[in-house]
């Protein structure tokens, strides 16, 4: 049985992308593109959390909005040529997936909006936006800039694992937003006296081989940082850590709900929901320096019963209660 509470939607958050200084009419018809270094969605189009968000708002595909899509399926060298073929189209809006598609972006324009949609973390240390407040220049969207949560997704791990004295944490190393993500997470680690071995990761092929270092290190358990190359091979991470036998926290429900241990953190559906509000703003005139950056304001703590019974753990009671969703199938 899953049960989850209520989700608490935010305002929109995302940009549209006409001149930075334009503005559009209801009535104009709007080309609305996405760049993403993740696998292709189904229909080569935008999430549908996006795209269904923007329809509830009264955007009909092929009458007012059209929509297009480019998917580096984890290649990094394919972002600034999609990005480059984006602008060419002459598309309205460019959201971007991650911090490596928001970079690509931003380096073959400097009119288009661009909206970061899922968080690349932080946009202001990485140099993508220059404040939450007054972003600059034409980007705009979510930004990660809380330490806070990478503590807090240690402190649930080793609420679980007591005795967890060892972890490893799996990143991408091609992207800056990560790399600080990892410091952070390394200084969170200290504060807890449990040690932390870097695990690199900067293509899908590196999988393997950082499983097979997790291995011979004997972790206590593994993190996971979410970006997108990391969910894009959330299968072979998956699988990865049930060969290991070794306990996992994420930092989205994503990979709980294809079998992962736990998670803690924002909602990747969250953002491109804000992302359609943004869009709504700015084509009815709102401009997109008016529009500030915004961080994740919800969190959710997401566990799998089944996951941690294939490990012989038992989340404690009060895990349990603060539990967003708890998985049970």
């Amino acid at each position: 049985m899953i049960t989850r509470r209520q989700v608490v939607l935010g305002a929109g958050i995302l940009v549209t992308s006409f001149q930075v200084n334009a503005q559009l009419r209801p009535q104009q018809f709007v080309r609305v593109a996405y760049l993403s270094v993740a696998g292709r969605t189904p229909d080569g189009k935008p999430p549908a959390i996006l795209t269904n968000a923007l329809t509830a708002l009264g955007y009909v595909e092929g009458k007012n909005i059209a929509y297009v899509a480019r998917f580096a399926e984890g290649k990094f060298e394919s972002l600034p040529v999609f990005a480059a073929e984006l602008v060419k189209l002459g598309v309205d809006i460019i959201v971007t997936q991650g911090g490596p598609a928001t970079l690509a972006a931003k380096q073959v324009t400097t009119q288009i909006p661009i909206i970061i949609a899922t968080v690349a973390g932080d946009a202001v240390a990485t140099g993508l936006i220059e404040s939450l407040a007054r972003p600059g220049g034409n980007i705009t969207g979510m930004s990660d800039e809380n330490d806070g949560l990478n503590s807090k997704r240690m402190q649930l791990l080793k609420e679980t694992l007591p005795k967890a004295a060892r972890i490893a944490i799996i990143w991408n190393a091609n992207d800056q937003g990560m790399r600080l993500r990892y410091t952070a997470m390394q200084k969170a680690a200290e504060v807890l006296k449990i040690k932390v071995d870097s695990i690199e990761v900067r293509k899908s092929e590196d999988f393997a081989g950082a499983f097979d270092t997790i291995g011979k290190l004997r972790t206590d358990a593994l993190l996971v940082v979410m970006d997108g190359l990391t969910v894009s091979n959330r299968q072979q991470v998956l699988e990865g850590a049930a060969a290991l036998h070794i306990p996992a926290m994420y930092e989205v429900g994503l990979f709980v709900d294809a079998g992962g241990l736990m998670a803690y953190g924002p909602s990747t559906e969250d953002g491109l929901r804000r992302a359609a509000g943004y869009i709504d703003q700015i084509v009815k005139g709102a401009k997109v320096s008016d529009l500030p950056a915004e961080q994740p304001t919800r969190f959710y703590l997401t566990l799998n019963l089944k996951a941690a019974e294939k490990l012989g753990l038992t989340f404690p009671p009060t895990l349990r209660l603060m539990a967003d969703e708890v998985i049970s199938r």
